[in-house]
């Protein structure tokens, strides 16, 4: 299988698992306890029909919408990712060039190989940066004035991880950051000559936002879990969520948001905007998708903040669909580290290419020549 003929999600996943030692294609493919979360965040969107209009004479459909106070060329964009160095040697620089080439958000991790200097320097395009409260204050405000003086558009602070999820494919694979060879992973690596050679001859590994802050995960091998159990604040509350909103002053958004209740909170603080968001199903599982959210919190604060629908993304008429329930965009995080792995910028690009194109003939078949009208009569929930 080549990029040429990744057509949707799964031959992207097929391709990066023939390229990726299996410990790194688990961390990506992988969820919480019994992965039911996971599944349920694709699955979700099969509960619901799309109402199509004929004859609307729609020509070219306009794709174009604006998130975060800047005009972006299409309703989705990459979520953050941590350590996209794993997945291919040109990590977070040839996600944020696809993303601009593309004109939507790149969105960048805390954990990111590169640091935010090194983004903002090859893109101009729409940038966003995920922020975790860490034990230590100094390394979250550090982060803040730094994507500040980078020229960051807006701010997400993921609310969700507080813990790590209990990520059981990561135990079996013996997965840490960096990779360390074991007896069980050793075959594995071994049969990717090309990753290794790669990563052996490229950039160090490390989280290049919080290297000089702290070692943890940087040089010592340790598991993601690990890292997030030790580095990250467990006791975060609302209090510390308003000091990041207006330390930033500007676009904010709370990544995790999955409750009625929470959402309106967010507008307390001053947020601008939620992704509503489960990890991918990597942290609490058994809970709700966040398909199945979005109607009843856009129903609620739907005019005060600008909703996006994070994760079970996979096809057009899933945006489409989450669109009409009462999100303004969608961003994904599995799809695009997929793609990324099978073929760098360059696979980034042919996802965001293929996803361009299913949301324009989708709107075409829809009626719609805009993203405004679609709407709630464009989608039907069974019963």
């Amino acid at each position: 299988m080549s990029l040429k003929n990744c057509h949707n999600f799964e031959d992207f996943r097929k391709l990066a698992k023939k390229k990726l030692p299996s410990p790194i294609f688990h961390y990506i493919d992988g969820g919480a306890d019994d992965e039911s979360t996971l599944r349920r965040n694709t699955d979700s969107f099969n509960d619901c029909d799309l109402v199509p209009n004929i004859l609307a004479s729609v020509g070219n459909p306009d794709l174009s919408t604006t998130l975060f106070g800047r005009k972006i060329d299409m309703p989705i964009f990459l979520s953050p990712a941590a350590m996209q160095r794993l997945y291919h040697h040109e990590g977070d620089i040839a996600s944020a060039r696809a993303a601009d080439k593309f004109g939507t958000f790149y969105s960048m991790s805390s954990m990111g190989n590169n640091t935010i200097e090194e983004v903002s320097n090859i893109s101009s395009g729409p940038k966003l940066f995920q922020l975790y409260v860490h034990k230590d204050r100094s390394i979250s405000d550090d982060l803040i004035e730094r994507s500040r003086r980078s020229g960051f558009d807006a701010m997400c602070l993921t609310v969700d991880t507080l813990v790590a999820g209990n990520r059981e494919r990561d135990h079996r694979s013996g997965f840490t950051t960096p990779p360390k060879l074991t007896l069980k992973s050793l075959m594995s690596f071994v049969m990717r000559p090309e990753w290794v050679f790669n990563y052996l001859t490229h950039k160090k590994f490390e989280l290049s936002n919080v290297a000089k802050k702290t070692d943890k995960g940087t040089n010592i091998a340790k598991s993601v879990m690990e890292y997030i159990n030790e580095q990250y604040d467990p006791t975060m509350s609302w209090k510390d969520a308003e000091y990041c909103v207006k330390k930033w002053n500007g676009p904010f958004a709370l990544k995790g948001v999955m409750s009625v209740d929470d959402a309106k909170r967010a507008i307390d603080i001053g947020c601008t905007a939620i992704m509503i968001s489960n990890h991918g199903g990597r942290q609490l599982d058994g809970s709700r998708s966040p398909f199945d959210q979005v109607k009843a919190i856009s129903d609620v604060v739907g005019d005060k903040l600008e909703i996006i629908l994070d994760g079970g993304v996979r096809r057009g008429t899933h945006v489409l669909k989450a669109l009409a329930a009462g999100a303004k965009a969608c961003s994904f995080g599995k799809m695009f580290l997929f793609s990324l792995a099978a073929g760098g910028q360059k696979g980034v690009e042919k996802l965001l290419h293929n996803m361009q194109d299913e949301i324009r003939r989708n709107m075409v078949l829809m009626g719609c020549k805009t993203l405004k009208e679609i709407d709630a009569s464009k989608i039907i929930y069974r019963k």
